[in-house]
C-alpha cells in the first residue's frame, strides 16, 4: 500500500512538472508579450522620443537668446589721447606778431609752452568687464516657422515608423504563432498516420501468421510505417525550431518552456470586398503615409532656402554687471537697439541649393506614385491568396470526410481480405495528406490576412479579425 502511495505521488510530481513547463498562449497574449519586449519596437518608440525633442530644439529659435559674458584683457600700454600744445600756442603766436612784430618776451614764452604735449589718459592697461547680452530675431524670412512644421512633420514620420515597425513585427508574429501551431497539428498529424500504420503493420502480421497474406504484403506496411516514422520525425524537429523561434520574438529564454498556441488556425473569416482593402491601403498605409510627409518636409524645406533671400532682423541689448578700468562716458553701462543682416550674394549657393530641393521634391512624388502602384499589385496578391486559401481549405474540408469515410471501408475490407494492403495505405497516405494541406491552406490564409492588414495599416483589427 505504502509503495503504491508513492508512485502515485512520484505521478502526480512528474506530471506537474511537466506541466509547469508549458504555458498555454492566444494570439493576443502572444501580441502583448511582443508589443512590451521586442527590440525592435523599442527602437521605434525611442525614434518617437528623438524627433519630439527635435521640435523642442526647433521651438526654442522662437525665444531670445541671453547670454553672460566676461573678459579681462591687458593692454600693452595704456589708451590716451595726446594733444601737442604748438596748435594753441601757434595761433596766439601769430596774433601777438600781428600787432606787436617786435615782441620777443611773450612769442618766446609761447614757444616754450607751444613745444609741450598735453596727455589725456582713456583706459588702463588691465580691462574687466562682466554684462548680460540679449538678442531676440524679430523676423527671419519665415525660417522659424517652417523649421518648427519640419520638426512637427519629422514626429509624424517618426511615429509612421514605429506603426510600420508593429505592422512588420506583427506578420512576423502571425507567421511564428501559426507556424507552431501548423507544425504542432502536423506533428499531430504524422502521429496519427504512423500509429494507424503501425496498427496496420501488426493486422498484416497477424494475417501472415495465419497465411491471408503472403511477406511482401508485411514488408511493404512496415517499408510504409518506417516512412511514417521518420515523417512524424522530421515534423518534431520541425516544431522545436517554430518553438525556438517563436519564444525568441516573444523574449522568453526559457529551454525547457514549452509554447502551446490556443488560438487555432481558420480560413473562414468574413472578408470585406477587395475595394475596401484597396482603400485602406491609399489612405492608411504607412509607407505611403511617410512618403507624403516626407514631401510636405521637403516643401517646407523649400520655403526655408527660398527665406535665405531675406534679411534676419534681430532686437539687441546689453547690460553691463561690473566694469573696471572701463569709463561709463566712454562705454555705457546699458545698450539697446535693432539690426539686421542681409546676405546680398553667396557665389550662387542660394539658387542651387532651391533647384537641388526642388530636383528631391521632385523625385519623392515619383516614388509615391511608384510605391501606390506596387502596394496596389500587392493587395491584390494577397486578396487572391485569401480567396484560393479559403476555398481550398473548404474543399479539403469535403475531401477530409470522404478520405476518412473511405479510409475506415479499407481497413474493414483488408480484415476481411477483401482489400489489399497498398490500398488501405494509399487510403491513409491520401487523408493524411488531405489534412496537411488543409492546415497549409488554413496558415497561408492566416499569414496572408495579416500581410494585408499590414499594407491597409489595420493594426488595430488584426486580432479581431484573426480571433
Amino acid at each position: 500500500m505504502k509503495m503504491r502511495f508513492l508512485v502515485c505521488l512520484t505521478a502526480a510530481a512528474v506530471t506537474c512538472s511537466l506541466w509547469s513547463q508549458h504555458i498555454v498562449l492566444s494570439f493576443s497574449e502572444a501580441e502583448a508579450r511582443m508589443l512590451a519586449s521586442n527590440e525592435a519596437l523599442k527602437v521605434a518608440e525611442t525614434g518617437v522620443s528623438i524627433a519630439r525633442h527635435e521640435v523642442g530644439k526647433a521651438r526654442a529659435w522662437w525665444w531670445p537668446q541671453l547670454q553672460a559674458n566676461g573678459v579681462y584683457a591687458h593692454l600693452s600700454e595704456r589708451v590716451e589721447v595726446r594733444q601737442p600744445l604748438s596748435r594753441f600756442t601757434d595761433p596766439a603766436k601769430a596774433y601777438v606778431q600781428s600787432i606787436l612784430p617786435s615782441e620777443t618776451l611773450v612769442t618766446g614764452l609761447l614757444d616754450r609752452v607751444g613745444a609741450y604735449t598735453l596727455t589725456f589718459p582713456l583706459l588702463p592697461q588691465d580691462i574687466t568687464s562682466i554684462g548680460l547680452t540679449a538678442e531676440w530675431v524679430a523676423f527671419s524670412g519665415g525660417k522659424r516657422l517652417y523649421a518648427d512644421r519640419v520638426a512637427r512633420r519629422t514626429v509624424d514620420v517618426a511615429e509612421m515608423n514605429r506603426m510600420q515597425s508593429v505592422a512588420a513585427e506583427r506578420v512576423l508574429l502571425v507567421e511564428r504563432y501559426y507556424g507552431l501551431a501548423l507544425a504542432r497539428q502536423t506533428e499531430a498529424v504524422c502521429r496519427e498516420r504512423y500509429e494507424a500504420l503501425q496498427r496496420h503493420y501488426k493486422d498484416a502480421l497477424r494475417l501472415e501468421e495465419v497465411g491471408m497474406v503472403d511477406k511482401a504484403v508485411r514488408l511493404f506496411a512496415q517499408v510504409n510505417m518506417e516512412e511514417a516514422a521518420r515523417e512524424w520525425q522530421r515534423a518534431k524537429n520541425v516544431e522545436r525550431t517554430a518553438q525556438t523561434a517563436l519564444k525568441q520574438l516573444l523574449g522568453m529564454d526559457e529551454d525547457t518552456l514549452q509554447i502551446v498556441p490556443s488560438s487555432p488556425l481558420h480560413a473562414d473569416g468574413h472578408l470585406p470586398a477587395e475595394p475596401v482593402f484597396m482603400d485602406a491601403m491609399r489612405s492608411a498605409n504607412p509607407a505611403l503615409g511617410i512618403l507624403h510627409l516626407e514631401e510636405g518636409i521637403v516643401r517646407d524645406k523649400l520655403r526655408i532656402d527660398q527665406s535665405a533671400y531675406l534679411p534676419d532682423i534681430a532686437l539687441f541689448g546689453k547690460h553691463t554687471l561690473y566694469a573696471h578700468g572701463l569709463p561709463s562716458n566712454l562705454l555705457p553701462r546699458t545698450i539697446v537697439g535693432v539690426g539686421f543682416t542681409w546676405n546680398l550674394f553667396d557665389g550662387l549657393e542660394r539658387e542651387r541649393q532651391v533647384a537641388q530641393t526642388r530636383l528631391v521634391q521632385q523625385s519623392l512624388a515619383w516614388s509615391r506614385e511608384e510605391a501606390e502602384g506596387e502596394l496596389e499589385v500587392a493587395v491584390s496578391e494577397l486578396y487572391a491568396t485569401l480567396l484560393q486559401s479559403r476555398d481550398e481549405a473548404k474543399v479539403l474540408g469535403s475531401s477530409i470526410t470522404l478520405g476518412e469515410e473511405l479510409l475506415r471501408m479499407r481497413r474493414m475490407a483488408f480484415t476481411e481480405g477483401m482489400a489489399t494492403s497498398a490500398e488501405v495505405i494509399d487510403a491513409e497516405n491520401a487523408l493524411s495528406e488531405a489534412k496537411l494541406a488543409r492546415l497549409a491552406a488554413y496558415y497561408a490564409y492566416d499569414v496572408a490576412l495579416a500581410s494585408l492588414q499590414a499594407l491597409c495599416g489595420m493594426t488595430d483589427v488584426s486580432g479581431d479579425y484573426i480571433q
